[in-house]
Parts: structure tokens; C-alpha cells; sequence
């Protein structure tokens, strides 16, 4: 009988991951799905829980194959958004239509994981081959690929490059690759006030000029004009709220909410600082809450830029843009570690319903990947 472990395809991988449902945080099914594939290539794999509620539990892969250098490591997530009313076929059920293969995941980011699997299953080890998998990308990425690095670090794992399978082809496969990502930081402000009649202002403190006052000053704010691989900084209101359902009374409180995306010349902790100066100077006795969810980077085009443009042009004859474009990723932890390029599918579809993934794109993925990995086995 033979006893040679049979090649995973890229498609059934992706299906089967799409299968086992995972709205984030992930747990359980998916992970062992993933497990089942990489154990018959040689990968040692460890799997772990972190946290409680509301942000946990979320279930952790790592898996590593050789040893030494050098050390290239793929990141991902299996955890997905919610997918919504309204699929032409369930979410979950994987189907091909049309040449392209639905479900939630599919693109973000199953497909690119699968893809990375098949590659390494057909390149020779060489060094140390290494998967960062997480289970709360989607959500706050509190016990995610923080506690991964953590756990890398007490084995004493440090990746010479990363790859993070993120969707950024933007109109085809491989015509954009991820090179930083700008910073992002969320603010809540309350405002207090005393509430009373409006026909004796008198007697209340009405929070909202106060509230109106704060937002007009930081809406005047201009952070920046960009950088060489940013665009400008950004502030932005994304909720007034104040629940006052009466036309006679004035409130007991304002409050609003502030998402700041930022460039590589600041930094959240200094931002949040600056908006609760402006927050106090108006009202005093306001609050305000600051979560940063992660500072900018850029991986400065070198070696590892060069080398996955050289892989995807030998594939698909085109040379990828580079980009900053974007939401954050958890390539905003794993930049600590070593330079990080993301590269993955076209992201057309990604989080929106009926979300599908070209079924040549993902056989072209891993065609890609494999040379990355050859390529790297040669540095």
C-alpha cells in the first residue's frame, strides 16, 4: 500500500474550511479541519485557547515544519464576519457557480490558507516553514496573534519573513500586494449635563453645545498631507447620541464616538492624548475612552516586496502595486517580529454576500506561493 500522504487540493482544502463554520471568534471545528491537512506534511501543531468573554474564547494554530534558517512564516485567520440575509445558497455550504467558489470565507481568508497549505505540500522543506493562525482577526484581536507571538517568543521562534494571506488584489490576482497599513485608534467621549425643563435653562446644563463644541474643534483638525506610502490622516464622527425622546426636556448626557486612522507619522497613544485635551477644555467633567488597535507600519520596498512581485510576475505576468491602502490586519502585531508583505485574492467580495473566490485564482495562489517559498528556501 502506499504510504505517500496525499496532496491536498487547493479547492476540496478551501471547501471544507468554508464548511466549518467559524464566525469569530473561532473555536474548534475549523482548527481541526486545518490540522488534519498540515500533520501528513510534517508540521508539529500546537493549538491553544485564550481569554474569556466578551472577546474570548479564541482558538490558536501554530504550526511549524524544520527547523533553522531561514524562517518563513505564513499568517492568516479562520474566523469570519457574520454573513448576513440574503445568500443565494447557505453561507456555509460551499458551491461552485459559474467557475467561482462561494461562501463565507472564501476570500477572506480560507481560500488563501488552503492555498498556502497545497504550496507547502509541494515544496521541499527547506529551513523552517511556519504557520500563525488565529481565530479573531474579525473581531477585537485581543487573544489572537498577540498571545501567537507571545507563544513564538517562549519557543523561542522568530520568523525571518511573513506573509499574511489578506485579500489585497484589487481588480485581479496579484496586481496589489500590502506593504504597511495605517494606524487606527477609537474614541468615546460623555458628555455630562444636568437635565431640566427647557423653559428654565437655568436650572439644567445642557451637554450637547458642549459635545458640539468638542466635535467642531477636532473636525477642524488637519492631521497631515500624507507621507511617501501613506495617504493623509483621518479623523472621523461615527455616532452622536444623546436618547433624548422628549421635546420639553434638556438631556443628562452627549455622547459620540471618533474612528482616527492614522499614517506612520503618529502615534494612537499621542492622538487619543490630544483629543481628550480638546474633550476637557470644553467640558471638564467629559470622559473619554481610547482603544488603539494598533500603531502604523511600513515594510520599506526591499527583499521581501521584490521577491513575491518576482513570484507573482513569473506566474501572472504583471508586476503588483504597492500599497498601504486599506483597513488594519494582524500584520500590525506581526511587523514586530520581521518585515511583513500581505498578499492574497482579489477582494472584491469580501464580508458581502454570495463572497466567492475565482476557482483559477485559487490554484494560481498556490502556484504562487509555491515559488515564494522556493525562492525563499534560496536566500
Amino acid at each position: 500500500m502506499d504510504a505517500t500522504p496525499r496532496m491536498p487540493d487547493v479547492v476540496d482544502l478551501t471547501k471544507a474550511l468554508i464548511a466549518a463554520e467559524s464566525v469569530t471568534p473561532a473555536l474548534g471545528r475549523v482548527f481541526d479541519v486545518l490540522e488534519a491537512a498540515l500533520i501528513p506534511l510534517g508540521f508539529m501543531v500546537e493549538r491553544f485557547i485564550e481569554g474569556e468573554a466578551p472577546d474570548g474564547p479564541v482558538e490558536n494554530l501554530l504550526a511549524v515544519r524544520g527547523s533553522g534558517a531561514p524562517h518563513f512564516a505564513f499568517a492568516g485567520h479562520l474566523d469570519v464576519v457574520p454573513p448576513g440575509a440574503g445568500w443565494t445558497s447557505d453561507a456555509f455550504e460551499p458551491q461552485i457557480r459559474g467557475g467561482l467558489l462561494h461562501g463565507r470565507g472564501a476570500v477572506d481568508m480560507k481560500g488563501a490558507i488552503a492555498a498556502f497549505v497545497a504550496a507547502a505540500a509541494r515544496t521541499p522543506p527547506t529551513g523552517t516553514t511556519s504557520l500563525i493562525i488565529t481565530g479573531d482577526e474579525e473581531g477585537p484581536a485581543i487573544f489572537g496573534t498577540r498571545a501567537l507571538i507571545e507563544r513564538m517568543a517562549e519557543r523561542g521562534l522568530k520568523p525571518d519573513f511573513c506573509l499574511v494571506g489578506e485579500p489585497t488584489s484589487a481588480q485581479r490576482l496579484g496586481d496589489m500586494i500590502k506593504i504597511g497599513r495605517r494606524g487606527s485608534v477609537n474614541i468615546w467621549i460623555d458628555v455630562p449635563g444636568k437635565q431640566g425643563h427647557v423653559a428654565y435653562p437655568q436650572l439644567a446644563d445642557n451637554p450637547i453645545p458642549k459635545l458640539v463644541a468638542i466635535l467642531a474643534e477636532i473636525d477642524a483638525i488637519i492631521l497631515d498631507t500624507g507621507t511617501e506610502w501613506f495617504q493623509p490622516s483621518n479623523i472621523e464622527a461615527t455616532d452622536i447620541t444623546v436618547g433624548n425622546p422628549a421635546t420639553n426636556v434638556i438631556p443628562a448626557q452627549a455622547s459620540a464616538r471618533l474612528s482616527i486612522r492614522y499614517n506612520d507619522l503618529h502615534r494612537g497613544d499621542d492622538l487619543a492624548a490630544r483629543i481628550e485635551a480638546i474633550v476637557h477644555r470644553h467640558a471638564p467633567a467629559a470622559t473619554m475612552i481610547a482603544r488603539v488597535s494598533g500603531d502604523a507600519f511600513v515594510t520599506a520596498p526591499g527583499a521581501l516586496s521584490t521577491l513575491i512581485g518576482d513570484a507573482i510576475e513569473a506566474r501572472l505576468g504583471l508586476r503588483p502595486e504597492l500599497s498601504t491602502t486599506g483597513g488594519t490586519s494582524d500584520a500590525r502585531f506581526l511587523s514586530r517580529l520581521c518585515p511583513v508583505v500581505e498578499f492574497g485574492l482579489v477582494n472584491a467580495t469580501m464580508h458581502k454576500l454570495d463572497e466567492a473566490v475565482a476557482v483559477e485564482d485559487l490554484a494560481a495562489l498556490a502556484d504562487i506561493y509555491a515559488d515564494i517559498l522556493t525562492r525563499v528556501a534560496s536566500t
